[in-house]
């Protein structure tokens, strides 16, 4: 039976789109195309009615700084917002991943992890429940996780910034991981920084590994900077490159190609260096890298757009490519496995009751004689008594052989890999009133293949159109301009002639 989303979910998703009405007309219409894989996915069974694709991503700029402790993550986010707004320290002063945005009032507010994980229009949104996946009674302490921090701040107009607490991999709990993991799916930006003043890497390997390698798999690892802070530690020694290139060596030694790190440092609490020359030479290389840097924050907002874009074409390809595949080779397995265990326990269960009719004495010169045969002829009465038991008897043994290969399957099932709840959707195929013949997914068919191909190519019209705002191979626009100035200068030259 199909279900549609609950009156919250749709008053929630409204409540994005009148949000996103006054910033950019292409998102509220992909919100509208991400309701439409829902419907699929509905019907599929990936999706349960208070659930949307939608509230899966974040629908806001969302820069993500990560890094190990003393790493200067937080002076960087003051110094960033102008703001004296997180503690810092050379040990880890702030447990709590804090999400910072813009609000009109001057006076910083700290609010609850609540805020985030009950609101969809933040990132967070129902992490509660993905905590508690990993560690079981860690879900209802959301507070401990997480919380959120508003300042007045003009760099902060049209981005979130989320400050994780400095972490060395292997120390952490499940939760405190399956958070960072989160972070850098939603991220638009990610900021990894590592400290100079450590130059031997090999003391965070377990750090770096998990920062580091996971980029190696993704299709958007050019997201990630990776900053080497408060280098103006290595102009005492004048070994700026020796460290530099031992943080590459690092990073290249966990599979990532590309090592380049951005080298800044606080001007404001800088060490000061005497040698004017070797001064300069590190405000020279801190205004390249920083100004890289910032460019890359203020463009976050571009990026985003082009990122729900492409999770809405991935969360498409996903549902046909991935997820109705899957769910095929499911029903496929469970159907094998019901029919040949069907087999095996109605032939044992025909051979006992044979085995107990020779020994009654059943049988004369291998013909099925019993003394109650002719009564069993004669009366229409016992012949569909024992028709039903022959049904419940048989049809039991079926129902009940569907219902444990089914959970033998679904165990065998990816718990996170791909759209939705591929278990769940495999659960709905295995429904009594299903037949184990059946050969597609229940709810796939025609007009879920249209939706699917129909979004597919409102995504493509969505990132011409983004195209077109940021590019022009053809000079279209250039020449179209110079028409028009032309145009108007002939106006005014007639103009003035009369």
């Amino acid at each position: 039976m199909f279900e549609g989303p609950t009156t919250l979910l749709k008053s929630r998703l409204q409540s994005l789109q009148d949000n996103l009405a006054s910033e950019n007309p292409i998102l509220i219409h992909a919100v509208d195309s991400f309701k439409e894989l829902d419907i699929v996915a509905y019907r599929l069974g990936l999706l349960t009615s208070d659930q949307s694709f939608a509230t899966t991503i974040s629908w806001w700029p969302l820069i993500s700084v990560l890094g190990t402790f003393s790493a200067g993550k937080s002076s960087f986010i003051n110094s960033y917002l102008d703001v004296n707004l997180q503690l810092t320290g050379n040990q880890a002063v702030d447990d709590k991943f804090t999400v910072i945005c813009y609000s009109q009032e001057e006076k910083v507010r700290v609010l609850p992890g609540l805020a985030l994980d009950a609101d969809p229009r933040l990132p967070f949104y129902q992490i509660s429940e993905e905590i508690e996946k990993v560690s079981a009674g860690e879900g209802s302490r959301i507070d401990t996780y997480l919380q959120l921090k508003t300042c007045k701040s003009d760099a902060l107009k049209g981005k979130i910034l989320i400050d994780s607490p400095g972490f060395d991999a292997d120390e952490q709990r499940n939760s405190t991981l399956k958070i960072t993991d989160h972070i850098i799916d939603l991220a638009d930006l990610v900021l990894v920084f590592f400290d100079a003043r450590h130059p031997e890497p090999g003391a965070m390997k377990d750090t770096l590994q998990h920062l580091v390698e996971g980029t190696i798999r993704r299709n958007d690892a050019g997201k990630f900077l990776f900053i080497l802070n408060q280098m103006d530690s290595t102009a005492k020694e004048d070994n700026a490159e020796q460290v530099v290139a031992a943080w590459q060596r690092a990073v290249v030694q966990t599979g990532l190609s590309t090592g380049r790190f951005y080298c800044i440092y606080n001007e404001k609490i800088a060490a000061e260096i005497d040698d004017e020359h070797l001064r300069q030479r590190y405000k020279d290389k801190l205004d390249i890298d920083m100004g890289e840097i910032e460019h890359r924050m203020q463009e976050v907002s571009v990026e985003r757009v082009y990122r729900i874009i492409g999770a809405l074409e991935n969360t498409a390809n996903q549902i046909e490519q991935l997820a109705v595949p899957q769910i095929k080779d499911a029903m496929d397995s469970w159907y094998r496995l019901v029919l040949i265990t069907d087999g095996i326990l109605y032939g044992l269960l025909l051979s006992l009751l044979f085995g107990l009719s020779i020994y009654a004495g059943y049988w004369v010169d291998w013909s099925f004689q019993p003394s109650w045969l002719e009564a069993f002829k004669s009366s229409s009465v016992i012949q569909g008594i024992a028709a039903a038991v022959f049904v419940v008897v048989f049809g039991g043994i079926h129902f009940w052989v569907r219902r444990i290969i089914a959970k033998r399957v679904v165990k065998k099932l990816p718990k996170e890999n791909g759209p939705g709840n591929i278990a769940a959707a495999f659960l709905k195929n295995t429904h009594p009133l299903r037949s184990v013949f059946a050969i597609k997914p229940a709810g796939w068919g025609r007009r879920g293949r249209k939706a699917i191909e129909r979004v597919r190519n409102e995504a493509d019209n969505f990132v011409k159109t983004l195209n077109d705002n940021f590019a022009d191979p053809l000079g279209r626009k250039e020449a179209e301009r110079l028409s028009l100035e032309e145009q108007k200068q002939k106006n005014e030259q007639v103009q003035a002639a009369e």
